[in-house]
């Protein structure tokens, strides 16, 4: 099939590269003219594990190409996958679907024959509708159908969940828009991935729903942690403990300095201000989201509290930035709460992280950026461990102990053990396990 991608950022450049992957041609369309040059030169505008590869590949083999020429990428097509962003509203936390109407509308003028055009962004439930309907408005004698698709992407193993997913979720109106996105699947529905599919407004339900759920359980479990703090408790024991029941599962249930990027944060908030609209308030979701937001800058207590209660004039050396290992993304990355803090407190500020740096630098100020984990440890009284990325999970604490001012670890994400640490010499501070005395 001829399948055209729409916007061309990780949801896109991934999709379409997948897509490509299975043997479709498929035209990657972006209006941003320097990142499409970029692209057909091979260079990859996001961090994400083996996309270098897969892009390359499907260039060289003539199934994927880059365009600005919308029109053009849109007449030629099968199927139109809208991927453009939709990011949290000014104002009021809804989500600015005004890149989805505006690329609609361009669709609509240039749809040339029968077309199946798929919002594949996260959207709000509804917004299938009112694609339709600008598509009508616009070319009444366009024949089409309008499908949602929404993404389950984790970033940093988004291949691997495009190709190996746990399920294909496809909400249409009619069969044969049901048809074409069988045949799109048919590499993953011959490997028995299940699709399922829906109403469009199910499947745009579900793709918010599935978000909320996820990071209210990472919220659940960031309480517990507290909790187990306070009574002596470990919180990563609890964890193990209601993981292995069956009906809980055992995924996203570390404590840590609370969620972040492109997804979970503006989701859950677009989620809440579409319930308050439809007078259906999800107040667990509300509560998830207000929790979450206190919690990132109350994880600069923590480092306080470890170097004696006041970090003013003193050196802190944060290592990651980035909201997870493996990307590059710092949007809503835990890192910018903690370092504000921080400096808000009188901290001096060093930071390294394997890929996120160059980002952190447009969002953060008066932070001194190191080339590794040992050259911003020279002279700190703490360093404080954020994102778990596996560069970490093996310091060298006899050298770190040796060019630290005071060797007091703090680790949000509990990728050590207390033993461990205190066996070099330093003092260890984590989450959700008994509180250590400061020596």
């Amino acid at each position: 099939m001829i399948i055209s991608v729409i916007g061309s950022g990780y949801v896109g450049l991934v999709s379409g590269a997948c897509f490509a992957d299975f043997g479709h041609e498929v035209i990657c369309v972006d209006k941003a003219a320097e990142k499409i040059e970029g692209l057909k030169r091979g260079q990859i505008p996001i961090f994400e594990p083996g996309l270098d590869e897969l892009v390359k590949r499907n260039c060289d083999e003539g199934r994927l190409t880059f365009t600005t020429d919308l029109p053009s990428a849109v007449q030629k097509a099968d199927v139109v996958f809208i991927a453009v962003g939709t990011p949290s509203r000014r104002g009021d936390g809804h989500a600015d679907l005004s890149f989805v109407y505006d690329v609609s509308r361009e669709i609509a003028a240039s749809l040339d024959g029968f077309t199946v055009v798929v919002t594949k962004s996260t959207v709000p439930v509804g917004t299938g509708d009112e694609v339709e309907r600008i598509i009508r408005e616009t070319n009444p004698s366009a024949e089409f159908d309008v499908v949602s698709n929404p993404e389950f992407l984790r970033e940093g193993a988004a291949i691997d969940d495009f190709k190996r997913p746990d399920r294909i979720v496809v909400g249409v109106t009619g069969e044969r828009a049901r048809e074409v996105m069988t045949e799109v699947y048919r590499p993953l529905y011959l490997n028995q991935s299940p699709i399922l599919f829906t109403s469009r407004r199910s499947s745009e339900l579900i793709k918010y729903a599935a978000n909320a759920f996820l990071a209210m359980k990472i919220t659940f479990i960031n309480e517990i942690a507290d909790l187990s703090e306070a009574v002596g408790a470990d919180v990563q024991d609890v964890a193990r403990g209601i993981g292995l029941d069956n009906r809980i599962g055992s995924k996203f249930l570390h404590a840590g300095p609370g969620y972040g990027g492109s997804c979970f944060p503006k989701d859950t908030l677009a989620l809440v201000k579409t319930a308050q609209d439809n007078s259906s308030p999800v107040r667990l979701i509300e509560t998830t989201c207000s929790i979450n937001d206190q919690r990132k800058r109350s994880m600069s207590r923590k480092v306080q509290e470890a170097v004696g209660g006041n970090v003013r004039g003193k050196k802190i050396a944060i290592l990651g930035l980035t909201f997870k290992p493996n990307t590059d993304d710092m949007r809503d990355s835990p890192a910018l709460s903690i370092v504000q803090a921080l400096q808000d407190k009188g901290a001096a500020v060093h930071a390294y992280d394997p890929e996120g740096m160059e980002s952190a630098a447009e969002l953060m100020n008066n932070v001194t950026f190191g080339t590794d984990a040992y050259e911003i440890a020279q002279d700190a009284d703490a360093l404080v461990i954020v994102t778990e990325w596996n560069a970490f999970r093996a310091l060298d604490f006899t050298r770190l102990k040796s060019l630290m001012k005071t060797p007091v670890l703090v680790d949000l994400r509990n990728i050590y053990g207390r033993d461990e640490l205190e066996r070099h010499g330093f003092s260890y501070f984590c989450v959700g396990r008994p509180a250590q005395e400061i020596r």
